[in-house]
């Protein structure tokens, strides 16, 4: 009788080999063969340099060899990786440490700190944070449509962060409490925004199809919305559900929110917010219940990597 062996997915050799992660990146990022960031040309028109090295430093005398390094011989433009032109450009850490930060935030369903990254990939602290904030720049979803549509139901609820009633009260009260509106298609994806001082209105009828079914509490905002129907429960006569009325998924998404907040993360600031809503945005909707397993997530964060960067040079 055979013994199935145990194979950890961190053992895979994109996570120790700078040349493995290469490949898997650009399998992720060109499936279709290298494409050139300066002129658009493909596969057939760019060529692979082997054996070309970096300049020479006191720790590297002799220069170190570059890996997935490529040339397109039809603009004859400066040489370039898959790291071009996405989330991995201009940084100093290698492909593989990415790879292994991705795996750990697509994998942990609260969230992973900056100091347990920091532990863990055994780097200084602002590498850390700004690497966990990049990730979660390539984790933030499209939301250049709305969500719904004709015959699906959207739920809408809104949510406060604040301190818990057992700790000391902040002075200026509740004007400091950081407050999200979230909606989400039942059976498909959820989007959360931060809510501003202009309040829940804009930014609902931006993210919200009217041809939809819409489902929410008992709140007045969500009375008038122009949707194709309208479903609210009562929560302060203990209403929670009544047949398919009910906001049990988000619900459920901001419990989970709420406790990798307090749990894991304990404090971040307002001005990142919409980061870290991105990242447990993306997790929900790559969950394991639409048979979506931690190695899947982790090539859908990579698909997500292109075109984005992210400067914090002034947001730190």
């Amino acid at each position: 009788m055979e013994i199935a062996m145990v194979k950890p997915v961190l053992s895979d050799p994109r996570f120790f080999s700078e040349e493995a992660a290469f490949e898997y990146v650009e399998a992720q990022i060109w499936p279709d063969g290298p494409v050139c960031p300066h002129c658009g040309s493909t596969a057939e028109k760019i060529g692979r340099l082997e054996g070309v090295h970096s300049k020479p430093s006191r720790k590297h005398p002799e220069g170190v060899v570059q890996v997935g390094l490529r040339k397109c011989y039809a603009c004859r433009g400066p040489a370039f990786t898959v790291r071009k032109g996405t989330i991995f450009e201009d940084s100093h850490l290698p492909l593989r440490v990415w790879l292994q930060a991705i795996h750990l935030l697509c994998a942990s369903k609260k969230g992973i700190s900056t100091r347990q990254l920091q532990r863990m990939l055994n780097c200084g602290l602002k590498t850390a944070w700004h690497l966990g904030h990049r990730i979660r720049e390539m984790m933030t979803p499209d939301k250049s449509g709305p969500i719904g549509g004709a015959g699906k139901t959207v739920e809408a609820d809104d949510m406060e962060m604040g301190k818990s009633p057992k700790t000391r009260r902040r002075p200026e009260g509740r004007k400091s409490n950081v407050k999200v509106l979230s909606l989400v298609e039942r059976g498909g994806p959820i989007r959360s925004m931060v809510i501003d001082h202009r309040g829940i209105g804009g930014l609902f009828y931006s993210q919200f199809d009217t041809q939809s079914r819409l489902v929410t509490d008992s709140a007045p905002v969500f009375k008038f919305t122009g949707a194709a129907s309208h479903g609210a429960v009562d929560h302060s006569k203990y209403e929670w559900k009544r047949g398919d009325v009910h906001t049990n998924t988000l619900e459920g998404f901001f419990s989970i929110f709420k406790r990798g907040i307090i749990g894991v993360y304990q404090h971040i600031d307002a001005k990142h917010f919409d980061r870290y809503l991105a990242e447990f945005d993306f997790r929900m909707n790559t969950r394991a219940k639409l048979g979506i397993d931690d190695v899947k997530r982790e090539r859908l964060a990579l698909k997500g990597a292109s075109g984005k960067r992210l400067d914090l040079s002034n947001n730190s």
